[in-house]
């Protein structure tokens, strides 16, 4: 699948430029192609890529501009005139457009002095949603340059981009002697200088905030199938989905307690993590009727109770369930609905009484909604929480969710490969963008930080602001909470209290449940042994779209090791 610059289209694009858009990201023709899309980008700077809908870049064929005209209707008069859709006819030509554009494209890259000699530069228009049987031939193009519906609908997007390079390439044997077709340019090596060349440009006026909006915009579609689930499932009062990172679990969980609380339902939604207990929270609190929050913050406000300090394990497993079952038992304040993330850690006995209790009808035939990963995700020796779920309430639904929604192809087959779990995704819905997990390793603390730092700067350089980025590592104690360098204290803030400008950091403990755009793996020391595997795997799946992994020799080694052994 092609790299896309930017990796995401907004849905305001005209819907041509959308559908070429999706097809190029997702055609395994594309393979090892650089597509840059140009909308509001270089339209807003007023530079010349913003004349271009597509730059196209392909190894060994060329580079392609192409004009997308997303009308329903095409027509050009015997005047010369064209007519597209019901719009006012253009001054100029969409050939002369995408050459002109072209022509100026490749002007601009010879000022960077690369060596354009021998690589193709040509251009084409793609009438995406009409048909061109009404254009005359024209000496102004030749017939190979026009591209209609049947071209799009027909046939791979790869397969009729080629074939224009493919007759540029000829035409250009046969009236310029400088070009060598021999020579097979652009090479690798020049596509990604090309891309280099051209990226910041396309890039730079369009702000981190848009990008990721529009990452959280093109999410939301992804979780279209998922949300399919629920409504088939309206039918089932209970139901536990399971699945693996990633896969749209916890956006389920807030969209079952938006649709509950619309029908004027009552609902209490609970997890395991604190931090995404706040966040839960955070997205429902304007929904009349929904509380949530962890299941230990609703125990201690049902129980009346302040934790004690440095309270045992013990207290939150066992003696505070005790507490919230005799609240509970005295008080009516149980829900119509009771959704519960994080399931996997929250299945055990002392906890199910208190959730039995939540919810009117209880566990064996109240309605309930659960969502956990059993099979990497529970790291708190509760064992497998299913059977005694099972035990509670004879009669659910199980749905499996398979496909990833958060993570790009290279970030969860790295979190797969390295932990074991095979073929745990059936699908990457996010597009390849060629860049892949980098692994970094240190032999001191005083290098982790110089490497950390180094990470940071990286990061932003590539428009990820201080803020979207996260630090986490299976230690408290960890290089980021501990650093000796007061440069990167100033830029590092624990997650909880992170505000402003700042990068905020934690344990990949109290990470679980939610993601980043742009994520730093540190201190990993082992990468070997389930305890090891299971922190490795919630770790890398953290990043949904730049991962950095920083490992000490012994892990770099194991983590190497693991790879080699699971592809062969």
């Amino acid at each position: 699948m092609a790299r896309m610059i930017p990796p995401v289209i907004d849905r305001g694009a005209p819907p041509g430029e959308r559908r070429l858009f999706d097809r190029l990201r997702s055609d395994p023709g594309t393979d090892g192609w650089t597509v840059l899309h140009s909308l509001h980008i270089a339209q807003h700077l007023r530079r010349v890529e913003g004349e271009v809908d597509f730059v196209v870049i392909v190894p060994r064929l060329g580079v392609l501009c192409v004009e997308v005209k997303s009308h329903r209707s095409v027509g050009r008069d015997n005047a010369g005139t064209w007519h597209l859709g019901a719009q006012r006819p253009p001054t100029r030509s969409p050939f002369v457009q995408a050459s002109e554009a072209m022509h100026s494209l490749r002007k601009y890259l010879g000022q960077g002095r690369l060596d354009l000699t021998h690589i193709p530069f040509w251009s084409a228009v793609w009438f995406t949603d009409a048909s061109a049987a009404a254009v005359p031939p024209s000496p102004e193009w030749h017939n190979w340059q026009l591209l209609d519906r049947d071209d799009l609908i027909r046939q791979p997007v790869s397969r009729a981009l080629t074939a224009v390079l493919v007759q540029a390439r000829r035409h250009l044997v046969s009236t310029r002697s400088s070009f060598n077709p021999a020579l097979d340019e652009p090479t690798d090596q020049q596509c990604n200088q090309l891309a280099a060349r051209l990226r910041p440009r396309f890039e730079m006026a369009i702000s981190p905030v848009d990008v990721q909006r529009l990452r959280d915009d093109e999410r939301a579609s992804f979780l279209e199938e998922q949300y399919e689930a629920l409504d088939l499932i309206d039918a089932e009062p209970r139901a536990l989905f399971t699945g693996a990172a990633g896969t749209g679990k916890t956006f389920l969980a807030l969209e079952s307690a938006r649709r509950a609380s619309l029908q004027g339902q009552s609902v209490r939604l609970v997890c395991f993590n604190r931090l995404l207990g706040r966040w839960l929270n955070a997205q429902l609190a304007d929904l009349p009727g929904v509380t949530a929050g962890t299941l230990h913050k609703a125990m201690t406000s049902l129980a009346k109770v302040d934790p004690p300090k440095e309270a045992e394990p013990s207290w939150w497993r066992y003696e505070l369930p005790d507490l919230a079952l005799g609240a509970l038992l005295d008080a009516d304040d149980q829900a119509d609905v009771l959704i519960v993330d994080e399931a996997q850690d929250l299945c055990t006995p002392e906890y199910l009484d208190v959730m039995d209790l939540m919810v009117k009808g209880g566990l064996t035939a109240g309605r309930w909604l659960m969502f956990g990963d059993f099979q990497r995700q529970a790291i708190y020796e509760v064992g497998d929480g299913r059977e005694v779920l099972a035990a509670r309430a004879p009669s659910f639904f199980r749905p499996v969710l398979h496909h990833n929604c958060r993570n790009t192809p290279r970030i969860g087959q790295a979190a797969v490969q390295l932990t074991g779990l095979g073929t745990v995704y059936k699908k990457f819905r996010r597009s390849d963008d060629g860049v892949n997990v980098e692994y970094v390793q240190y032999t001191s603390p005083g290098e982790q930080e110089l490497k950390l730092a180094q990470a940071l700067d990286l990061l932003q350089r590539d428009h990820y602001p201080p803020e979207q980025i996260v630090v986490i590592s299976p230690r408290a104690q960890g290089v980021a909470h501990g650093c000796a360098s007061s440069a990167l204290r100033e830029r590092l803030k624990p997650y909880e209290s992170v505000t402003g400008k700042k990068t905020g950091y934690t344990t990949i403990h109290a990470f679980k449940g939610l993601d980043a755009p742009a994520v730093i793996v540190t201190d990993i020391e082992s990468a070997e042994g389930p305890d090891a595997e299971a922190l490795l795997y919630i770790a890398l799946s953290r990043g949904a779209d730049r991962l950095i992994v920083l490992a000490n020799n012994q892990a770099m080694h194991q983590m190497a090791r693991n790879l080699g052994r699971r592809n062969r």
